[in-house]
């Protein structure tokens, strides 16, 4: 068994080096190149036809979707309070109010239930966010943005491969965000991409994030763009990493089995529920470990056995630029920050590795 047990480390290979030579032997290292437009299709082509438009990175591809639904000055956008700040850092680049709801205390999503009560006049749209992999409820979500006429945007950055009765997750409203960083599903170092059914729509963000450069390639730029464009070397990287995408997502799924075979005899510790017809990514297994009292000492604990794990995500409303901006107590949120831990879920990875990860979670719970 190697020495080291890895969170989320990245697996890049032979295949990744290859494809990033053939790049640097074309010349062809920035924004143009054939593997751009290459990885887009077979994105596309993963994801059901659906139009995908690279970017440099999943916070870039939720930036272009709000601008592109006209979201801005005095709008409201309803998303989780539990979930990495990026989702709700693009929505005030536009000049729009993010409003948080609490998440569901078994999925750990956000729900019809918990988004409802916030919805208002200035309520323009809602991004649900498949948490660590894990599928929201899109029918009743879809259901409710049809019933008050709200734009869906996917924050899909940790789902990539996660299906919602058959259909992939990123694929229900109006446009589906992915993150390609280096703790991702695949990776392409850094990088996003954004996917949509309007073919007309995704010429259009491919304009924008490309200084909204004239879509016949011509040198003019009819509106403010961005430089939002990912490089021919990232996404030769990322052609690499979609042939390996499926024994990815088998490997990280596997993991996650093993950890609630092992784990399912011990004392108060939960995992995430699934919504019936859902098939998680896993990016990431986590745990709720009820039965601890110090979360913080009972990582440090297992970091001493050599596992290392993270904290879930701190709801968001307890960061200083976004202090202002709670409505509630969220105490769904709060309890599972306290208690939960993300752990080893990396495809380097094998399974040896993680048993012995649950062999020291159970040792320590044991001790406490």
């Amino acid at each position: 068994m190697s020495e080291e047990i890895y969170l989320d480390a990245p697996n890049v290979g032979e295949l990744e080096k290859k494809y990033v030579n053939e790049a640097i032997d074309a010349g062809f290292v920035s924004t143009v190149g054939p593997f751009v437009a290459d990885f887009e299709t077979k994105f596309s082509s993963y994801m059901g036809e659906a139009k995908a438009v690279s970017t440099q990175s999943g916070t870039a591809a939720l930036h272009l979707a709000l601008l592109r639904l006209g979201i801005g000055d005095e709008d409201e956008v309803i998303l989780p309070v539990m979930t990495f700040i990026a989702t709700a850092n693009p929505v005030t680049y536009v000049g729009a109010c993010p409003v948080f709801a609490d998440v569901d205390a078994d999925t750990w999503n956000i729900t019809p239930e918990t988004i409802e009560p916030l919805i208002t006049e200035r309520t323009k749209a809602i991004i649900p966010v498949h948490m660590y992999g894990n599928p929201c409820d899109m029918d009743g979500i879809m259901r409710l943005a049809d019933k008050h006429g709200l734009a869906v945007i996917e924050d899909s950055t940790e789902s990539l491969g996660g299906t919602y009765k058959g259909k992939m997750t990123g694929t229900f409203g109006t446009f589906g965000c992915f993150s390609f960083n280096g703790n991702k599903v695949i990776t392409t170092g850094g990088g996003g991409m954004i996917v949509g059914n309007d073919a007309e729509e995704m010429m259009r963000i491919k304009s924008l994030a490309n200084q909204a450069r004239a879509i016949d390639g011509s040198d003019n730029y009819s509106e403010i763009g961005f430089n939002y464009r990912m490089t021919n070397i990232e996404a030769a990287i990322g052609l690499a990493q979609m042939e390996k995408l499926e024994d990815f997502l088998k490997t990280k799924r596997r993991f996650n089995e093993i950890y609630h075979n092992e784990l399912a005899g011990m004392e108060r510790v939960r995992f995430q529920r699934h919504y019936e017809g859902a098939v998680s990514s896993c990016w990431l297994t986590a745990a709720i470990f009820d039965k601890v009292r110090d979360i913080d000492a009972f990582q440090r604990g297992l970091k001493a056995r050599r596992v290392v794990t993270r904290k879930l995500f701190m709801p968001i409303v307890n960061f200083r630029p976004y202090r202002d901006h709670g409505k509630g107590g969220y105490p769904n949120a709060n309890a599972l920050y306290s208690k939960g831990l993300c752990l080893p879920s990396s495809t380097l990875n094998d399974e040896e590795q993680i048993i012995f990860a649950c062999k020291n979670i159970k040792g320590l719970l044991e001790s406490a």
